[in-house]
């Protein structure tokens, strides 16, 4: 969400002349778009503004030359006036619903009374309609935002609180975002919310739609060859959306579906909504119509009460499900959040300890499922050159990076080629076509 984010803030700003530089000494704003899931993303956010004052006075006394700084996304939208309080070299601090408007704050700064502009308010204007149409250059893959909030108010998450309520864009804004990306050379769309298979609106004939039916919609653009989504929650996964995975060939055959825990109790501590034996029989659900599909999750350990028996839970569930890849982590205890007012916290040795296990099965089922794929053939869509000379980077249907070797005349193109030899974390292949 934060990489689309900043590509269209990088929109908003190119009508003022602005472009994307690689030289941090030579910029003229240097722009932070922070996310505030984890703990301590405030005091990262604090310590690399330490080092950007640094860069702002060189500019100064150097160049004669004023280096603007914005502070942007769910730590400005969580911390507001606390960072131009701590960090008063900072020029603009602007939440993840304003950021559209970024080019009235930046012209609205003062250059000689040096005034601080902030604006982390949730606006009744939708950021959607004031972001400008015109697209940057994306890639081969592209992000697509369609929804953005949180209605579930999980226990220990910041999001409904730093993104607002859960909203869906219209059938009609997606479609033509959708076109435009199309149109520069995008061959793959991931369709992006924090709880994107919530999305909902109505189609062009007044139905309601959802979005297994707007990915039914995205398939029969002919451009477009590729279709994913993420972040999904197991509440919001409906019968359509599931048939999609059966019958729509251009999406990936690869699911992220958090769960977070596997034991009953923990999930309702978490208010989740679901219980370990919902989510299995949707996992289930999906196999049954897509044989192929590989999965993704999220995990917390350590969350306020969590007993060995709630871990060795979770550890059961893994083993069931077989992850392709997961994401996973320590208990971070988020002020403000229900979660954090418990008692029963977890020493942070148990965490660590707990979570070292956790990894080393979730590793082990990476690795396994990257050996499955040795020998396999595979269309990649190659997206850009890799750091070893000659070589290129693309992913697999199922996410994993895959290099080989080839001429960069392929880079944004669909290439066949076949998986010679498994490693934890990516794959090496060779061209076949």
């Amino acid at each position: 969400m934060n990489v689309y984010d900043s590509d269209r803030m990088k929109d908003s700003l190119a009508p003022l002349g602005y472009q994307e530089g690689s030289d941090l000494q030579e910029a003229d704003m240097i722009v932070i778009n922070t996310c505030h899931i984890r703990e301590k993303a405030s005091e990262k956010v604090f310590s690399e503004l330490g080092r950007l004052r640094k860069v702002k006075q060189r500019a100064e006394q150097e160049q004669n030359r004023r280096v603007k700084i914005v502070v942007a996304g769910c730590v400005a939208q969580a911390e507001g006036e606390e960072i131009t309080r701590r960090a008063p070299w900072v020029d603009i601090v602007v939440g993840p619903q304003t950021y559209h408007r970024l080019p009235d704050l930046v012209a609205k700064l003062d250059p000689v009374q040096r005034n601080h502009l902030i604006d982390i308010e949730f606006p009744p204007e939708l950021k959607f309609d004031f972001l400008p149409e015109n697209l940057g250059q994306r890639g081969p893959a592209a992000f697509l935002s369609v929804q953005e909030g949180c209605d579930k108010f999980c226990s220990f998450c910041v999001v409904p609180y730093t993104r607002g309520a859960e909203f869906s864009r219209s059938v009609e804004t997606i479609l033509d975002e959708a076109k435009t990306l199309i149109s520069s050379g995008t061959k793959e769309i991931t369709l992006l919310g924090q709880n994107v298979n919530a999305w909902h609106g109505l189609g062009p004939s007044g139905n309601e739609w959802g979005l297994g039916r707007l990915i039914f919609a995205l398939a029969e653009m002919p451009e477009l060859q590729r279709i994913r989504y993420t972040t999904s929650h197991p509440l919001d996964m409906d019968e359509e959306l599931i048939s999609a995975h059966a019958q729509v060939d251009k999406l990936m055959p690869y699911l992220h579906l958090p769960i977070q825990s596997g034991s009953d109790r923990i999930l309702q501590a978490m208010n989740r909504r679901h219980t370990a034996a919902d989510y299995l029989n949707i996992i289930d659900r999906l196999r049954s119509v897509r044989t192929d599909i590989a999965l993704s999750s999220d995990f917390i350990v350590g969350f306020p009460g969590e007993t060995d028996k709630d871990f060795a839970d979770t550890l059961k569930l893994i083993d069931k499900v077989g992850y392709a890849s997961a994401y996973s982590f320590k208990y971070s205890m988020r002020p403000g959040t229900p979660a954090a007012s418990k008692f029963l916290q977890v020493p942070e040795e148990v965490k660590s300890d707990r979570l070292s296990s956790l990894q080393q099965l979730l590793d082990a089922q990476q690795f396994a499922f990257n050996k499955t794929c040795e020998s396999m053939k595979f269309d990649v869509l190659v997206e850009q050159k890799a750091p070893r000379k000659g070589q290129l980077n693309a992913r697999t249907p199922y996410m994993q990076s895959v290099y080989f070797d080839g001429p960069e005349s392929l880079i944004g193109k669909i290439a066949r080629v076949k998986v010679s030899q498994a490693r934890n974390n990516s794959l090496s292949a060779e061209i076949i076509q």
